[in-house]
């Protein structure tokens, strides 16, 4: 009943950049991250910020389904499988939650570790 009430009413679709979004300030909110990562097109770390939130993450939103890429800084002396798996986690519960989209997949690639005290510009 449901499907024929949006398909009589139109079409929904949910940009990558919203998407790319919930899963930044997701990462925000998971204890352990340091930053996210820029990559080497970058070429430095971005510190997590409301501006910098989507530095990092890729994403590809079909119709239903949307694949989420990140790449982080984890903390040190943090256990890094634990920090990955908890962020996964979160990230498929913001963006299923917020968007109504089934999330796929979320790859992490951990491209860094940072002490307390780095200065991540």
């Amino acid at each position: 009943m449901a499907e024929q009430l949006q398909l009589e009413m139109g079409n929904i679709r949910i940009s990558n950049d919203v998407v790319s979004k919930i899963a930044g300030m997701a990462t925000l909110e998971t204890p352990g991250i340091a930053a996210m990562s820029g990559g080497l097109s970058e070429g430095w770390a971005k510190r997590l910020s409301g501006k910098n939130v989507q530095k990092g993450v890729t994403v590809e939103v079909g119709q239903l389904e949307a694949a989420i890429d990140l790449r982080i800084i984890v903390l040190y002396e943090t256990p890094i499988h634990e920090v990955c798996r908890m962020l996964q986690q979160n990230v498929r519960e913001a963006v299923e939650s917020m968007t109504g989209l089934r999330v796929v997949e979320v790859n992490v690639k951990v491209e860094g570790v940072a002490f307390k005290n780095d200065e991540i510009s």
